[in-house]
């Protein structure tokens, strides 16, 4: 999947709850769908995997893969027919997290609009 990865710094808006978990938009979901299918994972038993990991120029690097089953401690967020897992560290990080997938005239990818982010670099994949 070689679409730009993006990070939205917390922007002010209306007070709401926090959100619990993981939320992917139905843009998204419809991308993951498709892409699913061009990987031959099965919907049944594989999923999106979300992830961090250290590095970028801001600390912390937003992973984005396919994966063929979750793993022992996972957490599993379902939505319809996708599933997403999480492992317990980089849950810490994206806890709050809505993925979105957006298409411009300039651009086309995956958005991660993440509330616990301070700040994030001009490549949107990297973020503290």
């Amino acid at each position: 999947m070689d679409q730009v990865l993006k990070d939205e710094a917390a922007k002010p808006a209306a007070p709401t709850a926090p959100v619990k978990g993981i939320q992917v938009t139905e843009n998204a979901i419809k991308k993951i769908r498709s892409a699913m299918v061009k990987e031959n994972i099965s919907p049944e038993q594989g999923g999106l995997r979300l992830g961090v990991q250290g590095g970028g120029c801001s600390g912390l690097t937003y992973n984005i893969r396919f994966d063929t089953q979750p793993r022992e401690r996972d957490r599993v967020f379902q939505f319809g027919d996708v599933r997403v897992f999480v492992d317990p560290k980089s849950f810490i990080y994206l806890h709050g997290l809505t993925l979105d997938y957006q298409e411009t005239l300039m651009q086309q990818g995956f958005v991660f609009v993440n509330p616990n982010s301070t700040k994030s670099c001009g490549c949107g994949s990297s973020f503290s």
